[in-house]
């Protein structure tokens, strides 16, 4: 005999309408999505309601995932269920270059090399995105960017040093 639910959901039209548009935006994550659609299948005061196991499978996530998704929604409401929580120690919450800035630093790097360089260091591409970012950046910024779009400055060859010979030479 399976336990009676600890949780009943019932959402009001408002609210229904709210994660309906939520749903439908662009810039909505999958996770976010699949919170939002556990709500809408559990919700009993709208349609069929479906079960803990059936909303898991229909969404593609574990039982975990559909619990805490449940009680997230009944402590914090819809806010809790539409928005993620970043740790303040995660990589993206600490970047310090934007997607803007990233791409001026991309196609900095991507340019001509500076007269009397052989090719773009870290330091060099520090130097000159002072002068063309509006906010300076340091070394580690820019290096975790460029990594980030695993773009190597250093891949080019310069012509120093001799190519291997291959055996079809």
């Amino acid at each position: 005999m399976a336990r009676p639910k600890k949780y009943n959901i019932q959402l009001t039209d408002k609210e229904l309408a709210r994660l309906r548009s939520v749903i439908r935006k662009k810039d909505t994550s999958r996770t976010i999505r699949s919170f939002i659609q556990i709500i809408s299948d559990l919700d009993e005061a709208h349609g069929k309601v479906l079960t803990h196991e059936q909303s898991a499978k229909s969404n593609g996530v574990c039982m975990a995932t559909v619990t805490n998704t449940v009680a997230k929604y009944i402590n914090g409401g819809i806010d809790a269920v539409t928005e993620l929580k970043r740790n303040i120690n995660s990589d993206n919450a600490r970047r310090k270059i934007d997607g803007r800035a990233e791409a001026q630093l991309i196609e900095l790097a991507c340019g001509l090399v500076p007269e009397g360089h052989s090719r773009w260091t870290i330091r060099l591409l520090e130097k000159e995105s002072k002068v063309i970012l509006e906010t300076p950046v340091g070394r580690e910024a820019i290096r975790n960017a460029l990594k980030k779009t695993n773009f190597d400055p250093t891949k080019t060859t310069t012509g120093a040093s001799p190519q291997k010979k291959t055996r079809n030479s």
